[in-house]
């Protein structure tokens, strides 16, 4: 959510970066917010008035009265009474002025990072750089829920009985890979300095529309019938929201967290024999990276977060490339993002196994997360980007491990989690 003294000093600017992201249809919004913006600020200026004019008036009843001047002290009081009626209206317009501003505020996109490169949708992401050389192995890759079977690593059918489509039983040396993967990605952010924190799994809605834009909560989140409660898509949403309506002191920042937790998303939209197996599923687990930080150090971190989640995929011998997500394809709290993408060589080109994202004081405005300045108070930056997220880096990990026998080499910082395992057959 924007600072609304932007849209009052430089709504031309607000104006621009939605035709950046090329979101024409809230460019009303802007005007609509500075109209509703005067509105409260009238109501609020005329209230304050009445009040100064009661407290004047209820000083005069007090002297009156001490003086016994009971008939004109009446006469005040009346006075006095006439002007409730319109203190109460004016309350309500300012309560119903910001309920109306805080709505279009909510979908107003944030302000880009000037270096995000401009285009309408995914088609138009840039590549930054490659890290490992792809390698097409002289043997045919199958898809990866037939390597997982021919491991007796996975059964879909039952899932599907049990849960319908977009569920999975891991089982055996599979279950195991799995389990190895988030247990090294946690050590390996442990070893980066990180907290290591396991985070509720359910947020409340307020939490929810602090983290996320309406757009996104509703092609992802997961509602609980009966309770003010959503299933997070991930554990940026409740780490982030530990911090509502906070107020750190300088000498806290950064907060460097990594967490773990299950995820739940509807993924609406899903299609394709690639967007099957479990690339595109309704539960998963992810290690996660947040940063709580100040305002000036957001785009350090933004390049160390992504640069971790390299790091981590080549010390598993995963070529991986960065792409910079364009204007139009920027979730309206971000400021930047780079989404991570693994080789596959099956497919022969690389796909999304994370995503880093820096939201300037986006987040911090929505719920409240203060720094304590020596000048006065400031919203912090919160980030936040993918360690590794299994199942979908299984499928990586399995295409790019695979031996033409059909067996799966263990990459040795793997293997102390796999109990010395150096392969599965």
């Amino acid at each position: 959510m924007l600072d609304i003294r932007l849209l009052r000093t430089n709504p031309e600017a607000v104006k621009e970066n939605i035709k950046k992201k090329f979101q024409d249809q809230k460019l009303p919004l802007v005007d609509e917010v500075i109209e509703l913006d005067a509105a409260l600020r009238a109501a609020k200026a005329e209230a304050d008035t009445l009040r100064n004019q009661r407290n004047v008036l209820s000083k005069q009843i007090g002297a009156l009265m001490a003086k016994g001047q009971r008939e004109e002290a009446e006469a005040i009081k009346a006075q006095v009474a006439s002007i409730a009626p319109r203190m109460e209206q004016l309350a309500a317009d300012e309560e119903g002025y910001a309920a109306r501003i805080r709505e279009r505020m909510l979908v107003i996109p944030n302000i880009i990072d000037e270096t995000v490169p401009l285009g309408r949708d995914d088609s138009q992401n840039v590549e930054v750089e490659r890290f490992g050389e792809p390698r097409l192995p002289p043997f045919e890759v199958p898809y990866h829920v037939e390597i997982m079977e021919r491991l007796n690593g996975i059964d879909l059918d039952s899932a599907r009985k049990t849960s319908g489509n977009g569920f999975y039983y891991f089982k055996g040396n599979i279950a195991r890979l799995h389990s190895a993967i988030l247990s090294y990605a946690r050590d390996f952010m442990i070893d980066k300095g990180f907290t290591y924190c396991i985070p509720p799994f359910m947020i409340r809605s307020e939490v929810v529309t602090g983290v996320m834009s309406f757009s996104e909560m509703e092609n992802m989140m997961y509602k609980i019938e009966g309770e003010d409660l959503y299933l997070i898509g991930t554990s940026e949403h409740s780490m982030i929201g530990k911090f509502i309506d906070a107020f750190l002191e300088k000498g806290e920042l950064p907060q460097t967290l990594t967490s773990y937790s299950p995820c739940f998303r509807k993924e609406v939209g899903a299609h394709g024999i690639e967007e099957r197996g479990v690339y595109r599923i309704h539960q998963f687990e992810k290690q996660e990276m947040i940063v709580v930080c100040e305002p000036e150090e957001s785009m350090d971190w933004f390049h160390k977060l992504y640069a971790y989640t390299v790091e981590f995929f080549r010390t598993l011998d995963i070529p991986v490339r960065t792409l910079e997500c364009c204007s139009g394809d920027l979730a309206d709290l971000k400021v930047k993002s780079i989404d991570v993408e693994a080789w596959s060589p099956r497919q022969q080109k690389y796909f999304e196994v994370g995503s880093c994202s820096n939201l300037g004081d986006a987040q911090a405005r929505r719920l409240g997360i203060r720094v304590r300045g020596e000048n006065g108070n400031y919203f912090a930056h919160t980030l936040n980007n993918t360690v590794v997220a299994p199942p979908r880096m299984l499928i990586a990990f399995l295409e790019n491990n695979l031996r033409e026998d059909g067996s799966v080499a263990i990459p040795a910082p793997l293997r102390p989690y796999m109990g010395g395992m150096e392969e599965i057959r």
